[in-house]
């Protein structure tokens, strides 16, 4: 399917990269449909990837894997908010956390406390709530990203 994005233009999504969060996404439950788009620029990878809505395509929310800027991530989240993915292994999990860019970029920050758990192996996704008091919804990230871009 070809979808026109606001970010990326016209771009074409295979129909087995649609990835289907079942109850929605947090704010948005009636936005379903995704697909994870990678943002490459002048051909330099990017940490940074895209959840590009399928049905609003105005609609797409910055991810990046939370081990980039927080390495010991570990969040316990109830098994039941997983049971919408189906059966999987660990392997088979994509964990990302939507990055916020406000004008003030040294603001920066991503929120640990709702990751988005994505099942390769089915293509289902939920977006679920850490339990406890260990993560942050604005976690600042500009300073380690500054560290991660000078290091390379």
């Amino acid at each position: 399917m070809i979808i026109n994005t606001r970010i990326f233009g016209e771009i074409e999504i295979e129909d087995s990269k649609i990835i289907t969060f079942v109850n929605g996404i947090v704010g948005f439950p009636e936005l379903t449909e995704f697909a994870l788009v990678h943002n490459e620029e002048k051909g330099k990878s990017s940490n940074v990837k895209w959840l590009q809505s399928i049905q609003e395509t105005t609609f797409a929310l910055p991810v990046i894997d939370p081990l980039v800027v927080f390495p010991e991530y570990n969040p316990k989240v109830d098994d039941d908010l997983l049971k919408s993915l189906g059966t999987f292994t660990p392997d088979e999990i994509l964990v990302l956390v939507t990055l916020t860019v406000p004008n003030v970029i040294e603001e920066m920050s991503v929120n640990l406390k709702a990751p988005i758990v994505i099942s390769a192996a089915n293509k289902k996704a939920c977006q679920v709530i850490a339990e406890g008091d260990d993560y942050s919804v604005k976690y600042k990230i500009h300073h380690i990203l500054q560290a991660f871009k000078n290091a390379n």
